[in-house]
């Protein structure tokens, strides 16, 4: 099967973004904590999903939306909570999943839009158009030729995800998939989260970065730069939109990172003042074991305490 490329430029914006991104993942060992905090992946994910269905127009407050997915009863539209649900669930999947396999993608238009959408997990049957206000601002291709499209689109990924760079290659793709419109609805949030797939399957530090909140920041431009590359013809200004995007989402996920350590270690601190406290001769070892750290952690936390004068050793006579 002849492969038609997606037209793009390589440009120097673009290969500025890469460069700075990867070198933020490569320095942040920030990433690499999150398996010490689950809490905050947690968090990182409920943002991520408010963002994707606001976007949308969800009409569903990020403390809602937590709610929804705590199992917590939430008074809105059952159309709203229903997507927080299924939200929830396919975002989950992002681990199992093959991000350059058509028929995984299809799956997860199917969580996405369980209960909403009768043809969900499939491509539609009908033309479809954007419109501004009664204004026709896009026209999808025919949904005759979806299939083909789409197969063309996943054929190519498949071909080039070891010569392009994956920051890149899902930017290409979210472009793409969003240009053929291959569903009845439900085409933004499917786009989003294959992004995060593809990148996350290159390096886990992408699973859980709030690349969704960023766009949802930059509403406006992100749909400007959409409308833009369909006058053009070829995807190049929405590429550098998105690494903007992805590297302002590595930033804000460092800043979210140092401040949780921070606070973590200060609780800990603190738990280790109040087991001296009630047993001032308790070893570091039996520290460790109470709190669940490692004793080099206990060890790091009371030079600390020591340095910043809240603790000092006294001998008893």
């Amino acid at each position: 099967m002849k492969i038609d490329y997606p037209p793009y430029k390589i440009t120097d914006k673009i290969l500025n973004y890469v460069s700075d991104i990867m070198k933020k993942i490569g320095e942040a060992n920030y990433f690499e904590s999150l398996n010490r905090f689950p809490e905050l992946r947690r968090k990182t994910r409920i943002r991520s999903i408010h963002s994707s269905l606001a976007i949308e127009n969800n009409q569903l407050s990020l403390f809602q939306v937590e709610d929804v997915i705590n199992g917590k009863l939430v008074i809105g539209e059952q159309k709203d909570i229903q997507e927080v649900k299924n939200a929830y669930k396919a975002y989950e999947q992002i681990d199992k999943l093959n991000p350059y396999s058509v028929e995984d993608l299809k799956e997860v238009h199917k969580i996405l839009t369980f209960l909403i959408q009768e043809d969900a997990g499939k491509f539609r049957n009908h033309g479809e158009a954007v419109y501004d206000g009664d204004v026709q601002i896009f026209m999808a291709p025919p949904h005759k030729l979806v299939p083909g499209l789409m197969d063309n689109l996943f054929n190519w990924m498949n071909e080039v995800k070891d010569k392009i760079n994956p920051l890149i290659l899902s930017s290409i793709f979210h472009y793409e998939f969003v240009f053929i419109h291959p569903f009845s609805d439900g085409n933004g949030r499917t786009a989003r989260l294959w992004q995060t797939a593809i990148l996350s399957h290159w390096d886990k530090a992408f699973t859980y970065l709030p690349i969704e909140s960023m766009i949802k920041k930059n509403q406006e431009e992100y749909y400007t730069a959409i409308q833009n590359c369909n006058n053009s013809g070829e995807s190049t200004e929405f590429i550098e939109f998105m690494l903007k995007v992805i590297d302002e989402a590595v930033d804000d996920m460092t800043k979210i990172q140092i401040t949780t350590q921070e606070t973590t270690q200060e609780t800990t601190q603190e738990k280790i003042i109040k087991l001296i406290k009630k047993n001032p001769s308790i070893t570091q070892t039996q520290m460790a074991k109470a709190l669940g750290l490692s004793r080099d952690g206990i060890s790091y936390n009371i030079k600390k305490l020591k340095e910043e004068g809240k603790l000092e050793r006294t001998r008893i006579y």
